[in-house]
C-alpha cells in the first residue's frame, strides 16, 4: 500500500504536496519523494525513511513549480533505497510517473523494452518499468496535441499490464497538465477552484477541497488547470 498526491493549479506545488503526503503516511513510510513541473524540467527530491526526511531535504533544496506529483511507498518490487523511491522517470526523463499496486508482469514488460529499445533502468521497480512503456509509447504516437497523445500512450500501455494500479504522471513538456488512472487501487479526483488534485485517499486533500469524485477501475483522468 503507497500514497499518492498530484496538484495542479496557481499555487506553488511543493507545500501542498508534502501536507498530503503527511496525511498519508499511515498508506506507507519506506520511502518518498515529489516531482515537480518547472518550466521545461522536472525537479525531484525523493529519499528513503519517512516524509519527515524528505521535507528536511525539500527545505534544503525547495523545488518550484504549481504542478507535480508526489509518493509515500510501502515497498513492494525493490529494496528500501533512494533509488527505489517514486517518482520514477521513462527513459527519456520528462515523464515522471508514482504507482500504488503491484504490475505482475513487469519483469517480462522489462525484458522486452532492453530487447526491443535499448532501455536502461536506474532502480528495481515495477513502476520504472511502467514509466518507460508509456513514454516508449508516447514517442511512437503522431499528433500535435501532446495531452492527447500522454493520456492514449498510458490508456494504450495499461492495456499491457497485469495487476492492479492507482497512477499520476506528468509530461515536463506539457505545461499545467496531470493524467490519473486506477484498477484495483483507489483514486481520488478532487476539484477545487483554479486547481485540481489527485490522491490515493480524500484525507491528503480535505484541506483544501470537498468536491471529490472517486474513480472507477480503468476510469481516467486527466486535469488541467481551471
Amino acid at each position: 500500500m503507497c500514497g499518492i498526491v498530484g496538484y495542479v493549479g496557481r499555487s506553488e506545488a511543493a507545500p501542498i504536496l508534502l501536507d498530503g503526503l503527511r496525511r498519508l503516511e499511515y498508506r506507507g513510510y519506506d520511502s518518498a519523494g515529489v516531482a515537480i513541473v518547472n518550466g521545461q524540467t522536472i525537479e525531484t527530491r525523493k529519499c528513503a525513511g519517512r516524509i519527515a526526511n524528505l521535507a528536511k531535504l525539500m527545505t534544503e533544496r525547495p523545488p518550484a513549480g504549481q504542478y507535480g506529483i508526489s509518493h509515500t511507498r510501502w515497498a513492494t518490487h525493490g529494496k528500501v533505497t533512494d533509488e527505489n523511491a517514486h517518482p520514477h522517470f521513462d527513459q527519456s526523463g520528462k515523464i515522471a510517473l508514482v504507482h500504488n499496486g503491484v504490475i505482475e508482469n513487469y519483469a517480462t514488460l522489462r525484458e522486452q523494452l532492453v530487447r526491443e529499445g535499448g532501455h536502461k533502468f536506474t532502480s528495481d521497480t515495477d513502476t520504472e518499468v511502467l514509466a518507460h512503456l508509456i513514454g516508449s509509447i508516447y514517442e511512437q504516437l503522431d499528433g500535435k496535441d501532446s495531452k492527447a497523445r500522454l493520456v492514449n500512450a498510458t490508456r494504450a500501455a495499461l492495456k499491457q499490464v497485469i495487476g492492479t494500479y492507482g497512477i499520476a504522471l506528468v509530461h515536463a513538456d506539457i505545461k499545467d497538465f496531470l493524467v490519473g488512472a486506477r484498477r484495483g487501487s483507489p483514486l481520488v479526483l478532487g476539484v477545487g477552484k483554479d486547481e485540481n488534485f489527485l490522491a490515493s485517499d480524500v484525507s491528503a486533500i480535505v484541506a483544501h477541497t470537498r468536491d471529490a469524485v472517486y474513480l472507477n477501475d480503468f476510469e481516467a483522468s486527466s486535469r488541467t488547470t481551471c
